[in-house]
């Protein structure tokens, strides 16, 4: 295995960029952990609660472009710096107004709209600051899964032996101490400038075509954090009644099925890592395509298994689900010019978060409609949708080589 060597900016790039895609995935993954207490707390359906974090995904991501115009001006540091103090301070209002079901989503909102900042910002410094920018962006990523993976059984726990309320103070607290971390990691934003592969023409329609793939990505993976939890404390009771047994385990159901979450996305950590390999070993188009297609089945059977079946099968589709990013992201890098790379991330996510919040409506209604499990059909469908759009990328790119 080839050492991941970097100069001492290159590693400020990459502490600081972890740490902050390690918590803008947690400060969107709290919320879902908390979802059944709430619905206790407020008196109010899963569907109906689950709507309150609506702006919230919503401004994640349709921000993410206004966020990237910006960084390309302005650089990344600023930004960044923007990211933590700002979601921080929502973070605190969060728990302030935690008992006012009116105010509490403003703050959710004001979460997603500073966390929406980071990925055009910490992508696009890592894709023009790092060499090894493939095997970097797989690293970022793990840490990212950290942060989802922290996020379920932390707020699980939090709010089992404290509430609600310390959960979104503690979600505050974390967030200052990434502007902490950037004051004590000062780092020297990117002058390098790098190639495209391809005619501006032909950059343009792959872009394009890749835009539908993530964008239908974008669908899957907001569905699949959003429901997860509740999804394991509704399907997993033989599961959840032996760890409930355990004597050194919380006999909460809620901390189990976060706890189960978080074990999850600690696995996809390994599949981000994969994926970085992949993505700087092989062809990123095709690494790309066999990472959903084997996924395609894994989601359709999570609608039809239970306990550990279930977890077992939710561990491998989340391996690929994830660990397709850093594939995904090393192809937006190939396909954009060094002046535009903050904006193109930032159209990458406007479509994955921002499009992908509809997923909060469409599993309320799946589910109201259907059931819980019905979930995970639609998903095979969108699933499927991904697979055909990236034939279609590889058909229209060939010429362009591994780009």
């Amino acid at each position: 295995m080839k050492k991941m060597s970097m100069n001492a900016n290159e590693r400020k790039i990459l502490s600081t960029t972890c740490f902050g895609h390690f918590m803008s995935h947690f400060n969107m993954l709290v919320f879902p952990a908390l979802v059944l207490p709430l619905t206790v707390k407020y008196g109010m359906g899963l569907a109906s609660v689950l709507a309150l974090s609506f702006w919230m995904y919503l401004l994640f991501g349709v921000t993410a472009l206004p966020w990237g115009l910006l960084s390309d001006k302005f650089g990344a540091k600023p930004l960044l710096l923007a990211f933590y103090t700002g979601a921080g301070f929502c973070g605190l209002a969060a728990g302030w107004f935690v008992d006012d079901p009116g105010t509490f989503p403003l703050c959710l909102a004001g979460v997603g709209l500073f966390s929406g900042i980071y990925h055009p910002a910490g992508l696009g410094l890592i894709s023009k600051g790092i060499e090894r920018m493939s095997m970097a962006l797989g690293y970022n990523g793990m840490a990212g899964n950290a942060g989802l993976a922290a996020a379920p059984i932390l707020a699980g726990l939090i709010n089992h032996y404290y509430g609600i309320q310390t959960a979104f103070f503690f979600l505050g607290g974390c967030n200052f101490c990434g502007a902490l971390l950037m004051v004590a990691l000062p780092l020297q934003e990117p002058e390098k400038k790098k190639k495209s592969t391809g005619t501006p023409g032909r950059l343009v329609v792959a872009f394009a075509i890749l835009c539908v793939a993530m964008m239908l990505g974008g669908v899957a993976y907001r569905c699949a954090t959003v429901v997860l939890p509740s999804y394991f404390e509704l399907r997993n009771p033989g599961l959840l009644a032996y760890l409930g047994s355990l004597d050194w385990f919380p006999a909460s159901r809620n901390v189990a099925a976060t706890a189960l979450s978080s074990l999850v996305f600690s696995v996809g950590m390994l599949g981000q890592y994969l994926g970085g390999r992949v993505a700087e070993r092989f062809e990123p188009r095709r690494g790309y395509l066999v990472f959903h297609l084997v996924a395609l089945p894994l989601v359709l059977l999570m609608a039809y298994t239970t306990d550990v079946p279930l977890l077992l099968v939710t561990i491998c589709y989340m391996f690929f689900l994830l660990g397709m990013q850093p594939i995904e992201n090393t192809l937006v890098a190939y396909l954009t010019p060094d002046r535009l790379r903050h904006s193109a991330y930032g159209t990458k996510f406007v479509l994955t978060f921002g499009v992908g919040s509809v997923a909060v409506y469409v599993v309320g209604w799946i589910k109201t409609e259907w059931s819980l499990s019905a979930v995970f059909v639609a998903m095979a469908v969108v699933s499927l949708l991904i697979v055909l759009d990236i034939l279609l990328l590889i058909s229209k790119t060939r010429e362009m080589g591994r780009g």
